[in-house]
């Protein structure tokens, strides 16, 4: 497939676990529809539904105080913080990245980027499992979209690069019976599902990303594509949007 986002994606070998592992806090705002959870091991211990998005209020850092008040976590307990790294809403990734870096630059802690495509992959029912294609709207015709795998015991994995190609590329290329949408996709295409990303599905997503932390000065998430007020921005002041101001933030 063309136009590809990350070449780091894994592949679909049996997954081997990893040491990640504790207490772990997890944002995911690919989405309108976002979540945050606290996870040690394969236990949730306390999730959120947070509404992105044009209108809403800013529910992610509220969320994250309810998550660690519900699981009776203090911020020091945790041992890594995990963010959906997208691609997807340009907008809301980038309010969630803002936060969990300013979250870790304040404790220290390491900070994991996992695709969010995973996550979505993640909240298939369990009747569906192979090898399948998630696709999400990447506007002016295009999808964004993932190849995986998902083991009959609902571990899934990337089976290659995530990328952005044309919707008649992705109906060309994949079978209705592979394809998979994430949630927020207007268009109207035959597939075996939809679904939505989930911060609680962490423990069933394995691949590299869990190998070692992102680099917290200069990580951002894949976005995909730009939004429309940042390329007006760029054109009228001729120099790139400004990189992520990530301020250190309390959670306690």
């Amino acid at each position: 497939m063309s136009s590809a986002l990350d070449s780091s994606a894994g592949s679909a070998a049996v997954p081997a676990g990893s040491a990640l592992g504790g207490v772990m806090l997890i944002l995911e705002a690919s989405t309108t529809a976002g979540s945050v959870a606290l996870v040690e091991g394969d236990r949730v211990l306390a999730e959120r539904e947070v509404a992105m998005g044009a209108g809403q209020s800013d529910g992610l850092f509220p969320a994250v105080q309810d998550v660690l008040r519900e699981g009776g976590i203090q911020p020091s307990a945790l041992s890594a913080l995990v963010c959906g790294d997208g691609p997807g809403s340009f907008t809301s990734l980038r309010i969630a990245a803002s936060l969990v870096k300013g979250l870790g630059y304040g404790s220290g802690l390491p900070l994991y980027g996992v695709p969010s495509m995973l996550l979505a992959a993640a909240a298939l029912p369990p009747s569906i499992s192979g090898d399948l294609v998630l696709h999400a709207d990447a506007l002016r015709g295009e999808r964004y979209v993932l190849p995986v795998h998902r083991w009959p015991t609902g571990r899934v994995a990337a089976a290659g690069p995530a990328a952005r190609i044309p919707i008649g590329e992705l109906l060309a290329q994949t079978q209705a019976s592979q394809r998979v949408a994430v949630v927020t996709s207007p268009e109207e295409l035959p597939g075996v599902a939809t679904v939505v990303p989930r911060a609680a599905l962490l423990p069933q997503v394995d691949g590299p990303w869990r190998d070692r932390p992102v680099d917290l000065a200069s990580w951002e998430p894949q976005y995909g594509r730009l939004a429309e007020a940042q390329v007006k921005w760029e054109a009228s002041h001729g120099r790139a949007l400004p990189p992520l101001l990530s301020l250190p933030l309390n959670a306690g």
